[in-house]
């Protein structure tokens, strides 16, 4: 059973549209899709309360939920997540279906271990995190919440790349260019001016 359950209802196509959706949102309800697979594309309508309390979780975007629609239980990923400009509340969601047995390419967030004591941290150095999420290619089974980086042995001017993960079973991923640096050590420049007033407290 998934960690995420959602109760959901079906829109009827005279409750969908612009102005639907604002009287729904009024209403602490949120307008959603579930698409993929073999069946037809469904509008539902969710409760805001429970969204938000599932999007708490970290875990909620890279999980598989199931959402019950008027007592049919689909089992789904969250694909794209519309929130309100200024009070980050959610205003519309879609997800995918899950088809067991088919893989799923799915963003899932990268975790670092050890990033405050990192060898090149301790000698002075600031870590530069260029990938907080990687892009992967997964069986719904073997979907893991995060990817981890233990950086604990990363060196001033040393890279952690795509390449360099270790990825849990049955994971692949979708970026073509396996070089791009997921993490890097390096120290601070000195910008010009510092550097000009380095030289004359030294002349």
């Amino acid at each position: 059973m998934s960690n995420f359950v959602l109760t959901a209802q079906a829109r009827a196509e005279e409750k969908q549209g612009k102005g639907a959706s604002r009287r729904l949102r009024h209403a602490a309800q949120v307008p959603a899709i579930i698409y993929g697979g073999d069946v037809a594309p469904v509008s539902i309508t969710l409760e805001l309360r429970e969204l938000v309390k599932a999007l708490e979780s970290q875990a909620f975007f890279s999980s598989i939920v199931e959402i019950n629609v008027d007592g049919q239980v689909q089992e789904v990923v969250i694909k794209a997540l519309q929130r309100h400009p200024s009070k980050n509340l959610p205003m519309h969601a879609d997800f995918q279906r899950v088809v067991r047995g088919e893989e799923l390419t799915k963003e899932v967030p990268v975790n670092f271990i050890n990033l405050a004591t990192a060898k090149g941290v301790k000698a002075g150095g600031v870590a530069d995190i260029h990938m907080n999420a990687v892009e992967i290619e997964v069986l719904p089974r073997n979907l893991p919440e995060a990817i981890e980086v233990d950086v604990a042995n990363l060196d001033v001017n040393e890279a952690i790349r795509l390449a360099d993960l270790v990825l849990p079973t049955g994971v692949k991923l979708t970026a073509e260019d396996l070089e791009q640096p997921v993490i890097t050590v390096s120290y601070v420049k000195e910008d010009a001016a510092d550097e000009e007033a380095s030289e004359e407290a030294g002349e």
